[in-house]
């Protein structure tokens, strides 16, 4: 059967089954085509809306059925081309299987679809005393989180979804359904699948199911500011803090180009200068004490008194500001677009990383803010571009590889939270040698037909 008529004939059969919630309209298969980065979007030729496991379940086994390629889709805001359908096919859109299935407050967790949102979750848990900690900024869905190995702000204390996935639900390629992992906080038996699909950006699987950790809310929280003379005096104050072993919640970096932009665009008015956010959380005498320790590191490289904002207020209006930062960067440039990239070093060469990257930014003349989860050696650059200046666009090429290869010197990863997809996909040979084709491998045991979101992260 051509694919053509394969396509309208598995299409047929699907809205047989769901009704409208199966669409081949131009404006959303186009919205569906392209996430928040610089890529320009790739439609997939259907959009489907499962309500359910087993809805996903008979859809994959329909496109197997079909050898049609399988999207998995949250709420699009990835940012290295993770939901195009460069292969075309069917994107699977999860944003609305929205259910909590139940909270354990006793156990800390809780199990929800994958279309849960992290706010939908924490405003569900906020009269139970309990919080769900991993805060990439976005309202992304749990899902998608889960399936890019998402972190965020509050990663330095907390840790990434990686430490925070208990289990999930995934249906693989074919429609069949497996549960990995449980409840238990540890298990010895048989091979750890709950982290080989955490990260594995849709390739392996679709995840319609997760169990989470969840964290009790906490008796006193502070959210401070501190301005610093140089950009190495604040990433020296990150380092320090978190070699000392100072249990500090967030710790941001925002250098002088990116305090520009938020003050621009969140109508702040925070001097020019290369800043830290951080956040303590505790108990009063304990943030008490960590503050004043932090305190103390950056006074000796040359910060300035904190500005503090207990108030919750006052501290929504302060990480808001920092979340925005991308689109700040963007406001900068009216019609321009941008192009966040991201890397992680060990954090004993993270000066050296971002102090030689600034000097690259400046030598190529680019607009390119730098901000980062300094405490865990993770910093981003968001280049604000002209996609039809070729030129601008060529040394935005040129400096995103110098910059992989200078985190791959220090030992580190092309990539600390974003993912691989398809923009960072040509540097994943040079980061991990010979252990390319063992993935390969695993992509071809589970998606022997290559269906499952074919092109991400390698070519299968």
């Amino acid at each position: 059967m051509a694919i053509g008529a394969s396509l309208a004939h598995t299409l047929a059969r699907l809205e047989a089954m769901l009704g409208d919630r199966v669409t081949a309209n131009s404006a959303v298969r186009e919205q569906h085509g392209r996430d928040e980065g610089y890529q320009p979007g790739q439609p997939p030729d259907a959009v489907v809306f499962p309500n359910s496991t087993e809805e996903v379940s008979a859809i994959a086994k329909l496109c197997s059925a079909a050898g049609l390629p399988m999207i998995p889709y949250g709420v699009g805001t990835s940012l290295e081309g993770q939901v195009m359908a460069p292969a075309g096919g069917l994107c699977i859109d999860l944003s609305r299987m929205r259910e909590i299935l139940q909270v354990n407050p006793r156990d800390l967790d809780c199990s929800a679809q994958a279309g849960v949102t992290r706010r939908q979750l924490n405003t569900h848990l906020r009269d139970q005393g309990l919080f769900f900690t991993v805060d990439p900024g976005a309202d992304a869905t749990l899902g998608g989180m889960a399936a890019t190995r998402a972190s965020g702000t509050n990663a330095v204390r907390y840790g990434t979804m990686r430490e925070n996935v208990l289990g999930l639900t995934v249906v693989l390629a074919d429609g069949r359904v497996i549960r990995t992992g449980g409840r238990a906080r540890k298990s010895a038996a048989g091979y750890d699948l709950t982290h080989l699909f955490i990260g594995s950006e849709g390739t392996l699987g679709i995840i319609t199911e997760l169990t989470v950790r969840l964290y009790g809310r906490l008796e006193a929280v502070s959210s401070a500011v501190c301005r610093f003379a140089t950009l190495d005096g604040a990433v020296d104050t990150a380092i320090e803090t978190i070699q000392l072993g100072i249990p500090v919640a967030r710790i941001e970096l925002l250098d002088e180009v990116q305090i520009d932009a938020v003050n621009r665009y969140s109508r702040l008015s925070n001097p020019v200068a290369p800043t830290l956010f951080l956040e303590f959380h505790g108990t009063t005498s304990a943030v008490r004490e960590q503050a004043e320790q932090v305190g103390s590191i950056a006074a000796e490289y040359g910060g300035g008194d904190f500005q503090w904002s207990q108030d919750e207020q006052q501290r929504q209006t302060l990480w808001r500001a920092r979340h925005d930062a991308a689109y700040a960067c963007k406001a900068l440039r009216p019609g321009g677009e941008i192009w966040p990239t991201d890397v992680c070093v060990p954090i004993s060469r993270l000066a050296e990383c971002i102090r030689e990257t600034r000097k690259d930014i400046d030598a190529s003349k680019l607009v390119a803010p730098i901000v980062g989860h300094v405490g865990d050696g993770n910093f981003h650059v968001i280049m604000v571009l002209d996609p039809g200046d070729r030129g601008e666009m060529d040394r935005a090429h040129a400096f995103n590889d110098r910059l992989i290869a200078r985190a791959l010197d220090l030992g580190g990863s092309c990539t600390g939270e974003h993912g691989v997809g398809l923009g960072k996909r040509d540097y994943l040979l040079a980061e991990h040698g010979g252990a390319v084709e063992v993935m390969a491998g695993i992509k071809r045991a589970l998606d022997p037909r290559n269906l499952m979101n074919p092109g991400k992260i390698f070519l299968a």
